[in-house]
């Protein structure tokens, strides 16, 4: 793994920071707090999220960016033969390969997911081998034995012989569950064999009962052949004997009709004969009836065109009431000048409310402003003062012999001088920190001219409202003045109308007259339904003496017909006696076909079953072979991962008693250059705990520089082991602040020992606050801090120059 480029965008100190890394070995040196190791931690956080970061979400976000700014890291590395370039924010991540436009991974959970399948390590696995600072040096020191084997089996791959074990116990497991169960179903040989007889002898059995059933079926159909015809034959004649019967009860029944109606018929006639006789009686006193009913037509006409007459005087009276309400409600309701009147003065107002409004918002933009300002500067003077203590403390418990903390030069004559300047930059604080803590303080109360605004703003806001609903109330009264006016037109034709009406002259009209005629009407109405009724049925005489004949010779011919019938049916002679003789023959040879059949079906299905029972023993025959000799192919699998669970056991073993030797002898050659041959051996013991050889002689007590020369050695054994045999495509390694205690010598040969590790890792990357280590590297990124933008400041410094002003 190489990384190409790195962007920090408000991510802890850095505001916008670019790096663009190549080969070789760069050193990033600044001081501390400027923002070195957040660029560590921004490759972290990039890689793995959350996890692998410091605090909280709302902590990285940098001190004094705005609210909703964009917090984002972007990386780019090469990995093996593609390009990946990754963006983290603090909600969402994306993952793109080789310049594609598309994230081959686009959430926060999936990207973490495939860089950790594309390194094949963990956050923790990663971190603790190819990222190495001063305080992670011992990494395996703090645990213990049994986890420093696990931790080191981890890294180089080894776990993967013990997953593959753990797989191949659970597959054995199931396989032997599996052949067990196939074991215990198999019969033995003798049951199989006596299964057999018997579902030979069933099929058997079942074929000889099955022909006699046949025989049997044959006999008793030919009985039934015989005995059908001569019965269907009876059941002919009972049926033609019972449709005759039925024919003359039909007869006797039209008979007794068609003497009915010819009785009925002659006593219409009669009745007929005797209205015709009522009728010549009733037509003389009818003679008035038509003269009445016309004048009484005319007299109706004359009462609906009088009574028209005051309706029309009614309704001009009411028509003429609406027409003075609607006048009046007209006078009553404003003018259209009004509504345009109210409309201009509620623009008016809405005018000054945003003037009020945009004023009370101004000055409270700038009230925040200020005091979000005075706060910001106030927590920075704070931060200034306690690194100006802690600088000063420093040099006060180096003391006049000791060495400057950030740049590592003796003191001297310069301990005065030094503590002079920081007291002055103390003080100096001191005073700014106490006009700005004044100045947090008076802004916290808001000002009166802002509350004067806000009140002003209240103010017109209900003058707005109060114009507003004015102007509503007024616009509803034009439109009901619209629909008064709208409706005015027709209530004053209608007005006319009734007028002309209710003007014209009534009609003369005699309601004692119109009396009397209805009474007469009245008299002699019955006398002519009564005559109308009597005429319908003189005028049915001639046609009733017709039908009466025609139903005579109707009884006559209906008889004739009845006659015929009985004597038909008296020549059919069929006894009760005979016909239930031969039902019952007909009967009980049909019962003994039907069971004949029967037991054909039954001998047949028996013969299928005991069939297919004989199928059904070879199939589960053949089943128990196949099962057979799946059982004996399961034992030979179980034998051979047996086997193979022994090998990988046996791989794992010779693994690890390589893993400590060749471990020690990496390290030894870290060591030999790291101490210009002082010390020559790392041994490594069975806790995998490593010792100093001086001599050949172990070295019981170690300085804390030796202590971390051995670890730094063993940790670059583990990164080159790695690289080497877990078949990882890395080539980085970063170290941050790992000089701890070692003194100008041991600094330079780590140095050199890195320059050394270019076939190995093409790209080392090393953190530090100590500057005289500059001269060895290829490239040099200064790392400070801007306090008045309250950001880190990155640039590129040549390797020769002494410029310790960032």
């Amino acid at each position: 793994m190489r990384i190409n480029r790195l962007r920090l965008c408000n991510f802890r100190q850095h505001e916008d920071t670019e790096l663009v890394l190549g080969a070789g070995l760069t050193g990033i040196i600044g001081p501390n707090g400027a923002g070195k190791t957040t660029l560590l931690e921004a490759i972290a956080w990039v890689m793995y999220g959350m996890k692998a970061a410091r605090g909280s979400r709302d902590t990285i976000r940098r001190r004094g960016a705005p609210p909703r700014c964009r917090v984002e890291v972007e990386m780019e590395f090469t990995l093996g033969a593609h390009v990946y370039r990754v963006v983290r924010g603090l909600g969402n991540a994306e993952l793109y390969q080789d310049g594609g436009t598309t994230p081959i991974a686009n959430s926060l959970e999936a990207v973490t997911e495939r860089i950790t399948r594309l390194l094949g390590m963990t956050r923790e696995e990663f971190f603790n081998t190819y990222f190495t600072g001063q305080k992670e040096l011992a990494v395996m020191a703090s645990m213990s034995a049994p986890e420093r084997a696990q931790f080191l089996s981890r890294v180089l791959g080894y776990e993967k012989i013990r997953a593959a074990q753990d797989r191949l116990k659970d597959r054995r497991t199931s396989m032997r569950a599996r052949l067990s169960a196939l074991q215990s179903s198999l019969p033995d040989a003798e049951s199989l064999a006596v299964e057999e007889t018997r579902s030979r002898e069933r099929e058997r059995a079942a074929a000889l009962a099955a022909t006699e059933a046949k025989q049997a079926a044959r006999a008793a159909d030919a009985v039934y052949a015989e005995l059908r015809p001569r019965w269907e034959a009876m059941q002919r004649e009972r049926e033609r004997a019972a449709a005759l019967d039925a024919d003359v009860r039909v007869a006797e029944s039209e008979a007794s009709a068609a003497h009915d109606r010819a009785a009925e018929l002659r006593r219409q006639s009669a009745a007929a004969e005797a209205a015709r006789t009522e009728l010549e009686a009733l037509e003389g006193r009818l003679g008035p009836l038509p003269a009445l009913r016309e004048e009484c037509a005319a007299l109706d006409k004359a009462s609906a065109a009088h009574a028209a007459h005051r309706g029309a005087v009614a309704q001009l009276e009411e028509v003429r009431g609406r027409l003075a309400e609607l006048d009046a409600r007209l006078a009553a309701l404003p003018e259209p000048a009004a509504v345009a009147a109210a409309k201009s003065r509620t623009n008016d107002v809405r005018a000054r409310l945003a003037a009020a409004a945009l004023r009370a918002d101004e000055l409270r933009t700038s009230w925040v402003r200020d005091k979000q300002d005075a706060s910001s500067k106030h927590q920075h003077l704070r931060d200034q003062y306690q690194e100006l203590k802690d600088q000063r403390q420093r040099i006060v418990d180096a003391g006049v012999e000791g060495a400057c903390p950030t740049c590592a030069r003796p003191l001297g004559k310069e301990f005065e001088n030094v503590l002079g300047v920081l007291d002055r930059q103390i003080d100096a604080v001191l005073g700014n920190g106490k006009y700005f803590r004044q100045r947090v303080a008076q802004l916290d109360v808001e000002p009166a001219e802002l509350e004067s605004a806000e009140g002003e703003r209240i103010r017109v806001e209900q003058e707005l409202n109060d114009a507003v609903s004015g102007q509503a109330r007024l616009e509803a009264q034009a439109a009901e003045r619209a629909s008064l006016v709208a409706a005015r037109p027709a209530l004053v034709r209608r007005e006319a109308d009734l007028a002309t009406l209710a003007g014209a002259e009534a009609a003369a009209y005699d309601a004692a007259r119109h009396e009397v005629v209805r009474r007469e009407m009245g008299a002699l109405e019955p006398v002519a339904l009564r005559a109308e009724r009597l005429r319908d049925a003189a005028g049915r005489a001639a046609d009733l003496a017709a039908s009466v004949a025609a139903a005579e010779r109707s009884v006559t011919e209906v008889n004739a017909r009845l006659d015929a019938i009985r004597g038909e049916r008296a020549r059919i002679a069929i006894t009760d006696e005979a016909y239930q003789v031969l039902r019952s023959e007909e009967q009980q040879a049909d019962r003994a076909r039907r069971g004949a059949e029967v037991a054909l079906v039954r001998a047949r299905s028996e013969l299928g079953a005991a069939v297919e029972a004989v199928a059904a023993f070879v199939r589960r025959a053949e089943e128990i072979a196949a099962r057979r000799r799946e059982a004996e192919e399961l034992a030979r699998e179980v034998a051979l991962h047996q086997e193979l669970d022994r090998a990988l056991t046996d791989l794992r073993t010779d693994l690890n008693q390589t893993l400590r030797p060749e471990l020690s002898e990496i390290a030894s050659g870290f060591v030999r250059d790291l101490t210009n041959g002082r010390y020559t051996e790392l041994e490594l013991d069975e806790d995998y705990m490593a010792t100093l050889l001086d001599d050949g002689d172990p070295k019981a007590v170690i300085s804390g520089g030796e202590e971390d020369i051995a670890n730094l050695a063993l940790r670059l054994a583990i990164s080159q082991m790695i690289a080497e045999r877990a078949g990882q495509p890395l080539s980085l390694l970063v170290l941050d602040e790992i000089f701890g205690s070692l003194d100008e010598e041991r600094r330079a040969a780590v140095v050199e020992l890195l320059r050394g590790l270019a076939d190995r890792f093409p790209q080392v990357i090393l953190i530090t606050h100590i500057d005289t280590v500059r001269d060895g590297f290829d490239r040099i990124i200064r790392v400070g801090y801007d306090p008045a933008r309250g950001a880190a400041v990155v640039r590129d410094e040549p390797p020769g120059g002494h410029d310790l002003a960032a």
